[in-house]
């Protein structure tokens, strides 16, 4: 019996080294409120940051838009530009000349009852 006496001993003591120490329940509150406050702050930095990175986005995709019609707007005058360089590589092959000086011809009316021109 006196082994189990001294055993017992031995873990009850081992046991008592390893409860925790007790802390006063005013020390409980002042942590909790103090991690709620800190959850707290850091809950408004993240929401702040999730809000900035989403305009950052909406901007960038207005932006993207506004870039892509200006790049079909040069694609088209780039295609217009091309087939009007096409046009006059041709007219100067067909030897085609620009005109300087435009002369038109007066055409009178006539009947063709009386069959005289007026």
């Amino acid at each position: 019996m006196t082994t189990l006496t001294l055993g017992y001993r031995a873990v009850h003591q081992k046991i008592r080294l390893l409860t925790l120490p007790s802390i006063p329940w005013k020390t409980w509150y002042i942590l909790g409120v103090v991690c709620l406050g800190l959850m707290l702050v850091s809950y408004i930095y993240l929401i702040n940051q999730l809000t900035g990175g989403s305009y950052l986005i909406k901007s960038y995709n207005q932006e993207m838009n506004v870039l892509l019609v200006e790049n079909k707007t040069l694609e088209t005058h780039f295609a217009k530009s091309d087939f009007l360089g096409n046009v006059q590589e041709k007219a100067g092959a067909m030897n085609f000349e620009k005109t300087t000086q435009i002369k038109y011809v007066q055409i009178t009316p006539w009947s063709p009852a009386l069959g005289m021109v007026k």
